[in-house]
């Protein structure tokens, strides 16, 4: 049924113009792709945490997954599911993204090493921030590179604003409530004080809640009182955040691998990821191959998705409006 559902994608856009690469849309199930060879029958699984992390689906209406949560979740179970998969590397690239579907990722994390025993092992990437950071804190050993910007410890609260530019174009916006507060974080008008200590309450709530989850992991090397310090909102290099035991070690994915082998007591094995693409990846640091972009994009700001009115752990130097 599955089979001819995706027959009926391809051609319903075949019909209708598009210009699809066939390739791209892989197959309708997750594939095991060997990322580093070896002898060993026993397997190290390899999964992306890449973008910001949201639960909305993504602009690719073929995108296997939806999103960032769908995405770790589904390999997580299908590693659970395999007897030759004796740990997980987290790859995480990301500045972090909404505070729920951070939490979920974390727990989710939490469940599958509870539920298999098994050792997850993060490697930080590029950026591996605020919900990024949060993420991280679920696995047994961290791994970042020394050039990594991690840390941003914190929450943002976004509420853009549109009342200026209706002002100018003549707009009014008329709201009829059942309570002073029904329409609070409104972008039609500006935010009162009562308004902005609601809305003060719930981030030091969620930070309180993100300071817990990091002390949790971190409490042999930093008490509560350090980390706060540490936990202003700024970023860290991965060599800084070594020095201040945000991470466990330095290293790249060679050492990230050794890691988790010793964790799980292997010398060897075969390195996999789980992918509907997989002619698309073949190494470690390969592109994620889960969203394919079928369509050209025509700018940076066409591909990162826009941050809406929430709440986040996410690092955002600039928040851009039109």
């Amino acid at each position: 049924m599955r089979k001819q559902a995706f027959g009926f994608l391809v051609t319903l856009l075949l019909t209708a113009g598009c210009n699809v690469n066939l390739d791209l849309l892989g197959k309708p199930e997750l594939q095991e792709v060997v990322l580093v060879k070896s002898q060993a029958k026993e397997k190290i699984l390899v999964v992306d945490v890449q973008g910001i992390i949201g639960g909305l689906s993504m602009d690719n209406p073929l995108s296997r997954d939806g999103n960032a949560v769908s995405h770790l979740y589904s390999r997580l179970r299908k590693a659970a599911e395999d007897d030759r998969v004796k740990g997980v590397i987290l790859k995480i690239d990301t500045p972090g993204g909404d505070v729920t579907s951070s939490d979920i990722l974390y727990r989710e994390i939490l469940k599958f090493k509870e539920k298999t025993g098994l050792p997850v092992v993060g490697l930080m990437m590029g950026v591996a921030a605020s919900g990024g950071y949060y993420v991280a804190s679920a696995c047994d050993t961290v791994v970042a590179h020394a050039s990594t910007i991690t840390g941003s410890i914190g929450v943002l609260a976004v509420f853009p604003s549109v009342s200026g530019l209706m002002s100018k174009v003549g707009v009014d916006v008329r709201v009829v409530k059942s309570g002073a507060l029904k329409d609070a974080g409104s972008p039609f008008r500006g935010m009162s004080p009562e308004e902005q200590k609601v809305f003060e309450g719930i981030v030091n709530e969620m930070y309180e809640d993100f300071l817990k989850v990091v002390h949790e992991r971190r409490k042999d090397a930093l008490s509560m009182d350090e980390l706060r310090r540490l936990a202003d909102g700024r970023v860290y290099t991965g060599l800084q955040a070594q020095r201040l035991k945000l991470i466990d070690t330095l290293g790249y994915f060679d050492d990230a691998l050794a890691a988790t082998l010793s964790l799980a007591g292997l010398k060897a094995a075969r390195v996999i990821t789980y992918t509907y693409y997989p002619k698309k990846q073949n190494n470690p640091y390969a592109a994620v191959t889960g969203t394919p972009q079928l369509f050209e994009k025509k700018g940076i700001e066409d591909v990162l998705p826009r941050v809406g009115a929430g709440f986040y752990y996410l690092w955002l130097p600039e928040v851009k409006t039109d």
